[in-house]
């Protein structure tokens, strides 16, 4: 297991303060906030750990409140809306310096058989003929502004082994290109058996590059190259079939729209033998700088 693995999973193992109270501290991003992947994985951790571990998560719907600050701790406070026969309801909210940042509602389920039917998985090369990030990154050094943003980018993958199938937004800046993008992710490492790990795992890294779609087809870089602005505003997540995030998952994005400086992102997480695992929405504010 990588150093930056088992860092990342020292983030996820949140102290426990109070009955229902969590906290937890955050890593280094590539901008100076929290990394959104990080509050969500965090916040469902908690919601977790209030369950039995028979109910796995089935879903998850959230909002990014504020912008989280690095250098604090974050509380997460669970309430526990329901506790049925099959389902069972977390909410949970994360706080820093007094003020709500994250909100976010999860439901847990019993397994159970019950109908099946899938969307077929969309063609792919092999994640092992792909370049990683250290090949990867340092093609594209001379488009980002701010010298130490591909060094961030590099730490902040350190934990993840992700890979483009095609060229990421800031390979082409300047031009339209459909909106759609594909990765093959899988963590530096193997991981415990805890369906509740993998899942949080998971969730983690579907912010990473989400709204790439969105930038792919107006043209624009991205963050890292300074030609938009933005943020996630909102996050949904819903868990099909059992997975492990330490194996190759190929996550299918794409944007069917922006406007209003918002820009919608939507995909489909597959394992390598091609059973959906997870369903993604993202909606994130994508603005373009003003002179």
């Amino acid at each position: 297991m990588s150093a930056a693995l088992e860092s990342l999973l020292g983030l996820l193992d949140l102290e426990q303060i109070e009955r229902d109270i969590f906290r937890g501290t955050s890593r280094s991003a590539v901008v100076p906030r929290v990394f959104g992947g990080q509050v969500a994985a965090q916040a469902l951790v908690a919601a977790g750990r209030t369950v039995p571990a028979e109910r796995t998560a089935h879903s998850l719907h959230s909002y990014f409140l504020r912008m989280g600050d690095p250098g604090a701790p974050i509380v997460y406070s669970v309430d526990r809306i329901r506790d049925g026969r099959s389902f069972t309801t977390r909410r949970v909210v994360a706080v820093q310096h007094g003020q709500p940042i994250f909100h976010l509602s999860a439901s847990f389920q019993t397994y159970e058989e019950g109908l099946e039917h899938q969307a077929d998985m969309p063609p792919a090369p092999d994640p092992e003929t792909l370049p990683t990030a250290e090949q990867m990154l340092p093609r594209y050094a001379d488009v980002f502004t701010d010298p130490g943003v591909m060094d961030r980018l590099l730490e902040a993958r350190a934990a993840v082994d992700l890979r483009y199938v095609g060229a990421p937004p800031f390979a082409n800046v300047g031009t339209p290109q459909e909106p759609r993008s594909q990765v093959w992710f899988r963590t530096n490492g193997k991981l415990a058996d805890d369906p509740l790990l993998h899942v949080c795992m998971a969730t983690y890294v579907s912010d990473m590059t989400l709204l790439d779609s969105v930038l792919l087809a107006h043209g624009r870089g991205g963050w890292a190259v300074g030609d938009v602005v933005g943020a996630s505003l909102d996050h949904a997540m819903w868990f099909h079939r059992p997975f492990r995030a330490d194996e190759w998952l190929l996550y299918d994005q794409e944007s069917p729209s922006a406007s209003g400086g918002r820009g919608l992102g939507q995909a489909r997480i597959y394992t390598q033998d091609g059973r959906l695992a997870i369903t993604v929405i993202q909606e994130g504010v994508v603005r373009v700088p003003r002179d």
